[in-house]
């Protein structure tokens, strides 16, 4: 068995994993980086990228499909429903390699097999025909992430009831489908199928799609997605899923009301189990938390020198935390002072139409936890620039606390949201004030000013409302 020494080796090349890797790279550290499957994980090759591709497709289907709205008529509009899926599968190539030349060229060393800890410091791995490598380290973290949650009793044979997973590689659009969970992945694929002409059901067991975000904006997007004929469910639970007549049925609680609603795809979109089994944990004792892999403050768990880091050690099971919580760990072993994450100042983005961002404290939140609150609203409507765009839906809604005007929470449903919500990312890391927003001047027409206004609407000095 052939033996290598490393300073520090990593367990599972999603965000997480590789974003870690590079920066001990660029540290100096002699780092490998040991995968199963491919360099990227689920956010390059099964979720957020080859998902944000169809969107980009179904965005552009739906243009089309309004393009009299401005100016241009046409016949015969037609799509390819499995090019589509192509494209996207084509893109997470693309992006997996440019991450393979990434490693390389900060020195990281990648090892492709099934890894398995023999203590804190050495990892056993599996290559698949060519025995087993010993990689050594004088620190090891754990990024392997996560897999599609399964409904017990509930059995997914990836053809007629799928997870993510297989929603990404049909061939085939399904003339209907039913979405079990309104999360993001549930209402993204919702939007998805549905531009592409599926007859689509959502169904959520909570009282609203997306109940993290504020209820104000959950509610404006159900109405949205029902205007356009998606069949929205809340407050439901799925009982069970049979076979009826060539579909399947769906057998649904609403109160004391039972409903079968038939499709013939099922997608069951509940959320992410971590993949914390066979890799050895058990046999260390290393402590676990509701199903999580425990850590402290600095990611390391109750085994020392072992870390953890991304879907593994709980929500939020979002990329870009574990990306920071990657650079925070390393810079942590480094040495350098002040490496942490600021969880409150994590965005939380769904790439529906409208988009939905928002980071900080909802609206609920921020008055059960005391807080004399004002708030300002500022609509899509009144904005130039989205009526330019022809997307003049939703609102940005910014929460201040009363007396001092901290930003505790800014919430987007709208145009490009997830991309103007970086600004309140950074305005709350800089612990700015609606005040000082509102007299940062923003260019004219752009969807940023719904920024300005909605923090003068909390002001009381709204301009253009």
């Amino acid at each position: 068995m052939a033996s290598y020494r490393f300073n520090l080796a990593i367990i599972g090349a999603g965000p997480g994993g590789y974003v870690a890797a590079i920066r001990a790279g660029q540290l100096g550290m002699k780092v490998a980086l040991v995968e199963r499957e491919k360099v990227g994980g689920v956010c390059l090759n099964w979720g957020c990228i080859p998902t944000k591709a169809l969107l980009r497709n179904a965005e552009v289907l739906s243009l089309f499909k309004r393009a009299n709205e401005f100016g241009i008529s046409f016949d015969n509009l037609q799509f390819d429903f499995a090019e589509a899926i192509k494209r996207s599968r084509r893109i997470a190539q693309r992006l997996s390699k440019g991450v393979e030349y990434l490693l390389k060229k900060n020195q990281v060393t990648l090892v492709f097999g099934e890894a398995r800890l023999i203590s804190a410091r050495k990892i056993e791995v599996r290559k698949q025909e060519m025995g087993m490598e010993e990689v050594e380290a004088d620190r090891v973290i754990l990024a392997t992430g996560s897999r599609p949650k399964l409904i017990p009793g509930l059995q997914v044979e990836g053809k007629r009831i799928i997870t993510s997973n297989e929603a990404l590689t049909l061939e085939e659009l399904p003339p209907s489908l039913i979405i079990i969970g309104g999360g993001p992945v549930g209402v993204e694929f919702a939007e998805i199928y549905k531009a592409f002409g599926s007859e689509v059901t959502l169904i959520e067991m909570l009282p609203h799609i997306l109940p993290l975000e504020d209820s104000e904006i959950s509610t404006l997007l159900e109405k949205s997605l029902t205007k356009r004929g998606i069949r929205v469910i809340t407050g439901a639970g799925v009982k069970r899923v049979e076979p009826g007549d060539g579909r399947l049925l769906v057998q649904i609680s609403q109160e004391r009301r039972q409903e079968e609603v038939p499709g013939d795809v099922v997608l069951v979109a509940v959320g992410r189990d971590p993949n914390v089994e066979g890799i050895g944990l058990e046999e260390l004792g290393v402590e676990m938390e509701n199903g999580f892999i425990k850590v402290k403050e600095n990611f390391e768990t109750s085994l020392p020198g072992l870390y953890a880091i991304g879907d593994v050690i709980g929500p939020p099971l979002l990329a870009h935390a574990a990306m920071a919580e990657g650079v925070a760990a390393v810079e942590g072993i480094a040495g350098i002072k002040g490496a942490g994450v600021n969880y409150g100042n994590i965005p939380s983005c769904t790439y529906c139409h409208p988009q939905v961002a928002s980071i900080g404290l909802t609206e609920e939140k921020a008055k059960g936890m005391g807080y004399q609150i004002k708030v300002g609203r500022f609509p899509f409507q009144a904005s130039g620039m989205a009526q330019t765009m022809g997307y003049a839906e939703g609102l940005v809604k910014v929460i201040a606390e009363a007396d001092s005007g901290e930003i505790l929470g800014l919430h987007i449903l709208g145009p490009n949201a997830t991309e103007l919500i970086g600004e309140a990312g950074l305005a709350r890391n800089l612990e700015s004030t609606v005040e000082e927003i509102a007299r940062t001047v923003h260019p004219h027409p752009t969807l940023s000013e719904a920024m300005v206004e909605a923090a003068l609407a909390a002001l009381g000095r709204a301009i253009h409302i």
